[in-house]
């Protein structure tokens, strides 16, 4: 690989990508009612629909599947005793339930990031092109509209139902490409992380609301209508995204001059003049680079287990009701989602009012972020059939991850904004792979649903977010890489 002059520990002690008395005169434009907070709003909204497209089908599936051979509250083959449940009303099983084995179960749960990290890089690519604003929003609308379709999918056949999740996936993937992009338009250095968390918990809080209401709604309702809601949801949010969006400050009609000049000034020396050319070699062969891609990897082996097969483990093992199932599996996302918020505040504090170089508080966020989910992981294992020391070091391990979210996850933007999506777009593609095979591996290692089968699942997950902590720890930087700026300063606090 290429060493550049920059991935040095000591050019993080360079002048800063402002000078203090340059950053002295940009006069800071106020957050309330400002366009960028809107666009971190509506972003957030954005993903919050992303994530419960993405997440219904996990609490659905338990609803799907023939258990007519169990008992009537479908705990007979739970490891742990049932749970008390009220009984269910008697018109909500009006909906087809389907012969699925734990290998299809696996290859359906998974089937959609085979569609996912089809678009990544080219989501990066387009959204440098043509403009993430209307990427983002057709990408979502398309997933909304194949949600809507799932029960005739279902009815037709598993084969047909993989082929929809697969679509399903191909629209989702380019959105946090294009949303990197854009945000490298509008997001001034030193509010990164707050702006980024705000609009990123939004994934978080779709898979809060998404799990417990999917649950509730097969309750009451059947399978069927959680794909009718969410679907709905994501259709409205498209007419509100394409009516209040704009690609950059300099394209949107109602920002005020403060905001504009705001934003432009404290990025002009950031964002390369020439992004027509985009710098493959360079990019490929960047270290920085590598090592958020074995650490978004890495996290997101551990986040797409538990977020496809959570509600089967709370099933299956823990004896946990539909009802009961989405509201306790929710619980994680809930703490990932607090702590992702507060982590953004802190690590802003941290690097604007402390002067924290930026490559410590990304390294810093990261270990925290990765090797606290690991421990609790594995703890929750060896819980046994305490379904309360069990739900917490879930919670516990996910809430963790949430720091994570101002480490490596936001990187992209420190390293090379002008190409900030194109980065997202090549690491995520590898941080897709655990979501194509985890799920196939996990369901293949718990075909008889034991503690011991779960407890390797575990093991694996906590071992390969260790090994991604320890590479980013190595290996991460902070500063705008040479060949991400034609400019003399470097972003270095």
């Amino acid at each position: 690989m290429l060493e550049y002059g920059s991935d040095t520990e000591g050019d993080e002690q360079e002048t800063p990508l402002l000078p203090r008395s340059q950053e002295d005169k940009v006069q800071r434009a106020p957050a309330c009612c400002s366009s960028r907070y809107c666009l971190a709003l509506l972003s957030s909204f954005g993903f919050f629909v992303v994530y419960s497209l993405r997440v219904n089908l996990s609490v659905a599936m338990v609803d799907m599947l023939n258990t007519t051979h169990q008992s009537s509250t479908n705990h007979s083959f739970s490891v742990c005793p049932p749970h008390a449940s009220p009984t269910r009303p008697k018109h909500n099983h009006t909906a087809r339930v389907y012969d699925w084995d734990s290998e299809t179960q696996g290859w359906i749960l998974g089937s959609f990031f085979y569609g996912y990290i089809l678009t990544q890089i080219p989501g990066g690519y387009l959204a440098g092109r043509f403009g993430p604003k209307w990427l983002m929003g057709l990408g979502i609308l398309g997933t909304a509209v194949f949600t809507l379709l799932t029960p005739v999918a279902a009815d037709l056949g598993a084969g047909y139902l993989i082929a929809l999740r697969v679509l399903e996936g191909v629209g989702e993937g380019v959105t946090f490409p294009a949303m990197y992009t854009m945000w490298a338009a509008w997001a001034p250095p030193l509010e990164r992380s707050r702006l980024l968390t705000i609009s990123y918990i939004g994934a978080q809080l779709g898979t809060v609301v998404s799990l417990p209401l999917s649950g509730e709604i097969c309750f009451y309702l059947d399978w069927t209508y959680v794909f009718y809601v969410f679907g709905a949801v994501g259709v409205v949010w498209f007419v509100l995204w394409a009516l209040l969006v704009f690609d950059s400050p300099n394209t949107h009609p109602r920002i005020s001059e403060r905001e504009k000049n705001y934003i432009t000034t404290s990025l002009k020396s950031e964002l390369s003049p020439s992004q027509g050319v985009i710098p493959w070699k360079a990019i490929v062969t960047s270290r920085p680079l590598w090592a958020i891609v074995v650490a978004h990897f890495s996290y997101n082996w551990t986040f797409y287990t538990l977020l496809t097969l959570l509600p089967t483990y709370m099933n299956d093992i823990l004896g946990f009701s539909i009802q009961q199932n989405g509201i306790l599996s929710a619980l994680p996302y809930m703490g990932c989602a607090v702590f992702a918020v507060l982590s953004g505040q802190l690590a802003d504090y941290l690097r604007e009012t402390l002067l924290y170089r930026t490559v410590v508080v990304r390294k810093s966020f990261t270990l925290v972020g990765m090797i606290g989910p690991a421990l609790f992981l594995v703890a929750a294992g060896y819980t046994g059939c305490n379904y309360t020391l069990a739900v917490t070091f879930l919670t516990l391990s996910s809430a963790l991850g949430g720091v994570s979210a101002s480490g490596f996850n936001i990187n992209h933007l420190d390293i090379a904004p002008s190409y900030a999506g194109i980065l997202l777009g090549i690491t995520n593609t590898f941080a897709t792979i655990p979501g194509m095979v985890g799920p196939v591996i996990a369901r293949a290692l718990t075909k008889h649903n034991t503690i011991e089968e779960w407890q390797a699942v575990f093991y694996i997950a906590a071992a390969i977010n260790l090994m991604g902590a320890s590479v980013y720890t190595m290996f991460g930087r902070g500063s705008v890489q040479p060949w991400a700026v034609h400019s003399s300063h470097s972003h270095g606090n």
